[in-house]
């Protein structure tokens, strides 16, 4: 699509074959070459579809796909194009496109914690396949404030947050990381949250340690709306290390994890805050995952790790699905799940945690579940540095406090290598992109190894420019960088083969 960019929607069997019977039924506009504001022209030709206020629908010529681009990211050649045909399109007002993977085309972005679909799996090609040493710095910052947040991208910008006197949301320009704007969240310790960023709508949201939960203007930081999760949810967290998750974006509404009994989940309107749902669950406390969207059953569904262990609940209402709670331990429900078609594998650490893959098939309104293999945490676990599926592989660092590389056949529980030792010692943070595994250590050593189910393989390590104490915040790579967040500082790497 766009030169460093990726599609950004893909829509359901069902709009498709609407769309394909209106193109068939109207005088189909011509394919062309698009581009963006900031000069970022398509590689392929697109014809218009829809057009809406915010969104553009797009076919791609080469193989027939259908994306959107946030209109207001378009040039104004483009815009102007838009305007002559608006007329024609009106009468396809009533196309809807449901069931979409998120994923920007305009820019590179990296809107939400682990990236578009919180899978750790960065689209980025023409990496470096090999570290002879430390790559270039292109630009280092401070001032972030104190705190584990990774960091996101969107329209050219990072957002994360940090401690100073408060808890601030922070945006910085990704040109040099000097700082736009920062906004207050609340009080309390070291924020672990990283925010999440909605492009179509241009808001930004973060979650204190204590549970200030506030939506900003991506643009100027000026608050929009703001909640508190135990005072307005009665939520709770299961232990004392405070609210981490990142949350979830799902077309209007964003999903969030208060944690309380009569809201372990909830939607809320992403542009005013107003209560869509909740989900009551009795004794729930929130974890320190963050939810995905599953289609398991042929019901769309929220999944995350929370207190109790994994659940799932019904996209539409809230309602509760299923609940599965043998990989939960009683000190730190960490890693976020991974799903694919009908199967969620999960994990935990600690001495009472373990890891699990589940089938879920549709039982009347509600999710069976088929625990399909349990490995106890002497076997197999993870800790909190997140887990990468590629093909049918599970790549994570295994062990509590250990983070040694591990590759997993998902299907049947079996170990196809590992666990290694490794090039850094502690706690991994993981991220996946271009044939690559990016292990970050909890002692501050980043390491390169090949993303292959063939053998473990390390291309490279280095140690990052800083250490300012554990290194837990995961790696991001957005427009061939790599980016490493510690504490006050944020470090840009320059990771392009060229």
């Amino acid at each position: 699509m766009f030169r460093k960019t990726r599609p950004i929607l893909l829509i359901s069997t069902v709009c498709f074959a609407s769309l394909v019977c209106w193109l068939s039924a109207a005088e189909p506009l011509e394919f062309r070459f698009w581009e963006t504001k900031s000069g970022r022209r398509s590689d392929v030709k697109l014809q218009l579809v829809q057009q809406t206020d915010d969104l553009v629908t797009l076919k791609r010529e080469d193989n027939g796909k259908i994306i959107q681009i946030p209109q207001a990211n378009l040039s104004t050649a483009d815009q102007r194009y838009l305007t002559s045909a608006r007329q024609p399109l009106e009468a396809v007002a009533d196309v809807q496109v449901t069931e979409v993977a998120f994923a920007n085309a305009v820019s590179a972005d990296w809107p939400r914690w682990r990236g578009v679909n919180n899978d750790g799996l960065s689209p980025e090609t023409g990496l470096l396949s090999q570290w002879d040493g430390a790559p270039p710095v292109l630009w280092s910052t401070r001032g972030l404030g104190q705190g584990y947040s990774s960091v996101v991208f969107a329209n050219g910008r990072i957002y994360t947050m940090g401690k100073k006197e408060t808890v601030n949301l922070i945006c910085l320009s990704a040109e040099d990381g000097s700082l736009v704007w920062e906004t207050p969240v609340g009080g309390g310790s070291n924020p672990n949250c990283t925010p999440t960023v909605d492009i179509e709508s241009q808001l930004v949201y973060g979650l204190s340690h204590a549970g200030d939960f506030v939506c900003a203007d991506a643009r100027t930081g000026r608050e929009v709306w703001r909640k508190n999760f135990p005072r307005d949810f009665g939520g709770r967290m299961m232990s004392g290390w405070g609210y981490s998750e990142s949350p979830l974006i799902d077309g209007d509404r964003i999903i969030l994890t208060p944690g309380g009994d009569r809201a372990v989940m909830a939607a809320l309107n992403k542009r005013t805050g107003e209560v869509i749902w909740t989900t009551p669950m009795q004794q729930a406390s929130a974890g320190y995952a963050s939810p995905v969207i599953s289609q398991a059953g042929g019901i769309k569904q929220y999944i995350t790790l929370v207190g109790k262990g994994l659940i799932g609940v019904a996209a539409e209402n809230g309602r509760p699905l299923w609940h599965y709670d043998r990989i939960a331990n009683t000190t730190a429900n960490v890693p976020t799940p991974i799903v694919k078609g009908n199967y969620v594998f999960g994990s935990s650490g600690y001495g009472d945690g373990g890891s699990a893959l589940l089938e879920l098939s549709r039982q009347g309104r509600g999710i069976g579940v088929r625990e399909v293999y349990y490995k106890r945490n002497n076997e197999y676990q993870n800790h909190h540095g997140g887990m990468v599926l590629i093909g049918d592989h599970i790549y994570m660092g295994e062990g509590h406090n250990k983070g040694f590389p591990i590759c997993i056949n998902m299907r049947s529980g079996r170990v196809a290598w590992g666990p290694e030792r490794g090039a850094g010692s502690g706690s991994a943070a993981l991220v996946a992109a271009d044939g690559h595994l990016y292990f970050r250590y909890e002692n501050g050593v980043m390491a390169l190894v090949t993303a292959s189910p063939r053998g473990y393989e390390l291309k490279g390590s280095f140690r990052i420019k800083s250490n300012n104490g554990k290194s837990w915040a995961h790696p991001v790579i957005v427009d061939k960088k790599l980016y490493l967040r510690d504490q006050d500082e944020l470090h840009c790497y320059d990771i392009a083969s060229q």
